[in-house]
């Protein structure tokens, strides 16, 4: 008990004696130093006194699909550093592949007594996928603001690029340049986002190819699309992109020369790929910002309606596109 006193104590930046007072609810203490050292005992992991364990920490609960695509780390940076100015802990929970899944995360973080979660894509994203595990959300009153278009029955507010314009841009890009056959590669047949991207271009003469969002399957989807004569491809990520520009490489074509490459997010370091990646660049910063003011506006008791706030993408014209060679 006195090394759990001393651990919390140095932790929260207070005596001992405070964090005493605070687990055996006595007064003289404030409400600033009370959620800090309830919020020091979570984070440690400790559990709070029987009577204190219906009240939510200052935790915040951050679920990201994974941290190799370099998007999602930027978006954490945002969110953590908006949630630390409001006085808020984050708590990151990141996907694995066969690691834990999104339904042991979100029973973790309400163990923690988290005082709400964001989402950045999920089971949510996949409209064929299993949804059930949003429940124990709901039951709870849990505020929760998810990013990136997903299914629309959850309850919950979303914070999304428009996938519409975002596609509209690339295409209209390449088409300036004299493309004529574009191709597509995207994610998975029930991936949102992609949908809403295919669904901006309906009608338009595009091929298109489904992929997971890696850059080794990308390159197998993108040499699909070049083998039957595509010579300008929209990619769902920067990631997708990259493998597509790989997979012309290994077919012993040039970028732009023979084929131009678009990607999507404007993710870190595509100024220095080879070449420097055009892309449609989603607003993080401003995304993460808005999220943090949704789910804390819900935390204070606001209403926060479940609608989808949709936020303007910009085309970033680099090096990996170029105007069609004009056949023979």
């Amino acid at each position: 008990m006195t090394k759990r006193l001393a651990e919390v104590a140095k932790k929260a930046g207070v005596s001992e004696a405070t964090v005493s007072r605070v687990l055996n609810g006595r007064n003289g203490v404030s409400e600033a130093t009370r959620a800090s050292v309830l919020t020091a005992l979570d984070v440690l992991g400790y559990e709070r006194p029987t009577k204190l364990r219906g009240e939510r920490g200052r935790l915040v609960g951050l679920v990201l699909p994974e941290l190799q695509n370099p998007i999602f780390p930027a978006l954490a940076e945002v969110v953590t550093a908006s949630l630390a100015q409001r006085g808020f802990t984050p708590l990151l929970a990141a996907r694995t592949i066969g690691g834990v899944p999104e339904r042991d995360y979100i029973e973790m973080l309400l163990d923690h007594q988290v005082s709400g979660v964001v989402f950045a894509g999920g089971s949510y994203a996949l409209a064929d996928a299993e949804h059930g595990h949003y429940r124990a959300l709901t039951d709870r009153r849990m505020p929760v603001v998810m990013v990136n278009a997903g299914v629309a029955d959850l309850g919950f507010p979303h914070i999304s690029t428009d996938d519409a314009v975002a596609v509209e841009q690339a295409y209209g890009h390449l088409r300036s340049l004299g493309h004529e056959r574009i191709g597509m590669v995207m994610g998975p047949a029930d991936h949102v986002p992609s949908r809403r991207k295919l669904a901006a271009l309906d009608g338009k003469d595009v091929q298109v190819e489904r992929t997971s969002f890696s850059m080794e399957s990308a390159r197998l989807a993108a040499a699909k699309l070049i083998e039957r004569g595509v010579t300008g491809m929209i990619c769902a990520s920067d990631v997708l992109a990259l493998g597509s520009i790989r997979a012309a490489r290994r077919l012993g074509l040039d970028v732009p020369g023979d084929i131009s490459v678009v990607g999507f997010d404007d993710s870190a370091l595509m100024t220095c790929t080879d070449p420097p990646l055009t892309t449609v660049r989603q607003p993080i910063e401003m995304m993460g910002q808005s999220a943090v003011d949704l789910l804390v506006n819900q935390i204070e008791g606001s209403g926060v309606e479940p609608d989808e706030l949709l936020f303007e993408p910009e085309l970033v014209v680099r090096g990996s596109t170029a105007p069609a060679r004009r056949r023979g």
